[in-house]
């Protein structure tokens, strides 16, 4: 049912992603306060007739708790750990899985090294300037963006060159006692939300030799000054900043396929298979 009867394509081809997403709670200065790991495999397929593939994994016994599609042929998964299934036409998700706990505990494969760091300082205080109505309380806030090789991920054998980190953004909501930002950023732009107090910093792509900065100030709304005089502003008050990024050929578990083939059919498709690392929920603390 979920292929249709006479599929043809002129180039006979099929392209397979591991996504493994890190959900992750970071503290102010970089540690890793919590981490999570859940995978998935992205598929990619252009191929005529009625193909039969079986997919093979490095280590099949990384893999727990996995969920898949409707094609795939559960009963030889269970004997054998390979994914045996005729694929739908075009792009679908093979199957989903989590990190096989190696620790005896009720918590997922940790992340102890996280490959990006983000170091945010914010504070609100007497600055010197004397902004109409409250008493000359205002904020500060400064980000920087690094990112590391040494840290928990696994690369490819296929990768060349320096550590890369793509699609990097970082969220930054703004206490309701914040009025309004003036921003600036060494790389990328930021796009502030006016009625919503938050602001998007778009940086692209990074290195190691990149160092991006945010600076700015923040102008603190009329009677803010109790708030911002207490010792220290409580974690609703301040919103975690909240970070995108992916780097490809890279893996938290180091799952790998080790074999894909295709039988049913005559022709000897191309195949092309990676990993990729994102983020899910990642949180840095402020």
């Amino acid at each position: 049912p979920w292929r249709k009867a006479g599929v043809t394509h002129p180039n006979n081809e099929i392209y397979i992603d591991i996504v493994e997403e890190i959900d992750a709670i970071l503290s102010s200065s970089g540690g890793v306060i919590s981490s999570d790991v859940s995978g998935s495999i992205q598929a990619q397929s252009n191929l005529s007739g009625v193909p039969d593939l079986i997919l093979t994994f490095n280590d099949a016994t990384l893999i727990d708790d996995s969920s898949f599609h409707p094609c795939v042929r559960y009963a030889r998964f269970e004997k054998d750990k390979v994914i045996s299934f005729v694929p739908p036409d075009g792009p679908f998700e093979l199957m989903r899985y989590r990190l096989r706990l190696d620790n005896g505990e009720g918590h997922n494969k940790p992340v102890g090294s996280m490959p990006i760091q983000v170091i945010p300082r914010i504070s609100y205080g007497k600055f010197g300037s004397s902004e109409k109505g409250n008493s000359g309380m205002a904020g500060r806030i400064s980000l920087s963006v690094t990112a590391r090789s040494i840290s928990s991920l696994i690369y490819s054998s296929s990768r060349k060159g320096p550590l890369v980190i793509e699609d990097v953004a970082v969220v930054i909501p703004f206490p309701k006692f914040v009025r309004t930002a003036n921003l600036n950023a060494t790389v990328g732009r930021i796009i502030y939300d006016e009625a919503g107090k938050i602001a998007k910093w778009e940086i692209g792509k990074l290195d190691e030799k990149t160092r991006p900065q945010l600076n700015g100030t923040m102008v603190l709304e009329d009677g803010s000054e109790e708030k911002v005089s207490s010792s220290s502003i409580s974690e609703g008050e301040q919103p975690p900043l909240l970070v995108t990024w992916k780097i490809l050929l890279s893996s938290v578990s180091g799952l790998n396929i080790s074999g894909l083939s295709v039988t049913g059919e005559h022709y000897k498709p191309y195949k092309g298979v990676r990993n990729i690392t994102k983020s899910g929920t990642f949180q840095v603390r402020c």
